[in-house]
């Protein structure tokens, strides 16, 4: 299973910079738009729209090139002991070719879940009205799977991820199908809720998974939820241990975001390629960096909070010819991420996917049903 000062200078770094397709959002940093019209007031929005980083100017900026010493940082990648299945906590690596999982594949003897999808209107939210944001969207799509052995009344674990990560082709489901019926993760409910729409510096996924606070994990308990719970039966556990949150990009950075600013929430992170970097806009002066805080001051210098995480970054992932000293380099980033929880004591696994691009979707279907199996181990239903 596991194979484990001019325009000139610009324009080269940028010819560089040739990346796979993401499977999640480009996390693109497109010219910025107008000032948003009517967001909402938080405590990131205190940043004048005219304090323009040169990244907002570019699109796919990712800075100046990889210095020695980042090369040697990401070098060092390559040798880490191969991930196997029964892989513990800390460091592995991960070889192609990569191979799907057979967990994605339905099984006849496997009862199925039901999915369903609903559509939720924003234009009353009191998080995400209309923003004025770039491609803000007035509704957002939500998947939810209920297990076939869900017993109704019962609080359940629940599995949330973005992006409605896990949805297409039904992988999500079909991975939970085959891991709960073989006792290998709790009877389960997933929600998988889309952005608001476009990707990055001044669009509206951008301003909801790269802002870091907790504003997010409070539209997803106040409004998403609850209707989840309403019209499909389901009732959440509110033991944060029974809860996890998942992504890639962008989307996994919020995944954290929501666990570290509410971990009484969420207990379990996992994130394919997480967009540990210099991405918020509007900033907020408290954390000039964004996400890259997490691994530079936040995590460091913050007691350790009761967070298990499984994260993942491919050696061709954004940013990877070009230097940390930018903040803009995903394989550092999420490397830097490992280093920080290992020496506050997390419980952790990092995969590093070599010659793997932006949330690979091939490794994705590879390591998905073990990281999920690792994520999960442990937990114990509240009494």
């Amino acid at each position: 299973m596991f194979t484990k000062n001019s325009s000139f200078t610009l324009a080269a770094v940028l010819c560089l910079v040739t990346l796979a397709a993401p499977l999640f959002g480009a996390d693109a940093t497109p010219t910025p738009t107008p000032a948003p019209v009517s967001a909402p007031a938080s405590p990131a929005s205190t940043t004048p729209a005219t304090a323009i980083d040169p990244a907002d100017l570019v699109p796919h900026y990712r800075g100046g090139p990889a210095t020695p010493a980042d090369l040697a940082e990401m070098a060092k990648l390559s040798a880490l002991p191969a991930l196997a299945p029964d892989s513990g906590e800390g460091d592995y690596l991960l070889k192609p070719p990569f191979a799907p999982a057979p967990e994605q594949t339905p099984r006849p003897d496997v009862p199925k879940g039901k999915v369903v999808k609903f559509t939720m209107e924003m234009a009353g939210s009191k998080f995400y009205p209309n923003t004025g944001l770039r491609d803000w969207k007035p509704t957002r799509e939500v998947t939810v799977y209920i297990p076939s052995q869900y017993v109704p009344g019962t609080p359940a674990p629940l599995l949330l991820t973005h992006d409605e990560m896990g949805a297409a082709r039904n992988q999500l489901p079909t991975i939970l199908d085959n891991l709960i019926a073989d006792h290998r993760l709790p009877v389960m409910v997933a929600v998988m809720v889309a952005n608001g729409g476009g990707d990055a510096r001044g669009s509206e996924r951008g301003l909801e998974y790269d802002t870091v606070s907790g504003k997010y994990a409070e539209f997803i308990e106040a409004d998403v939820l609850p209707r989840v719970e309403k019209d499909y039966g389901v009732t959440f556990t509110k033991d944060p241990d029974g809860r996890a949150t998942m992504g890639g990009s962008s989307g996994g950075a919020e995944a954290f975001t929501m666990a570290w600013f509410h971990p009484e929430l969420y207990h379990r992170v996992l994130t394919y390629s997480g967009t540990y970097t210099n991405n918020e806009t509007p900033k907020d002066p408290t954390l000039p960096n964004g996400a890259w805080e997490y691994h530079q001051h936040l995590i460091p210098q913050s007691p350790a909070k009761p967070l298990r995480v499984w994260l993942e970054a491919g050696g061709n992932d954004n940013g990877s010819t070009n230097t940390a000293a930018d903040l803009h380099n995903w394989v550092i980033a999420n490397e830097r991420m490992a280093g920080v929880l290992k020496a506050k004591g997390y419980h952790y696994q990092f995969v590093f996917a070599e010659s793997a691009g932006h949330v690979d979707s091939k490794v994705v279907a590879q390591t998905l049903p073990h990281a999920l199996e690792w994520l999960w181990q442990g937990y114990q239903p509240a009494k």
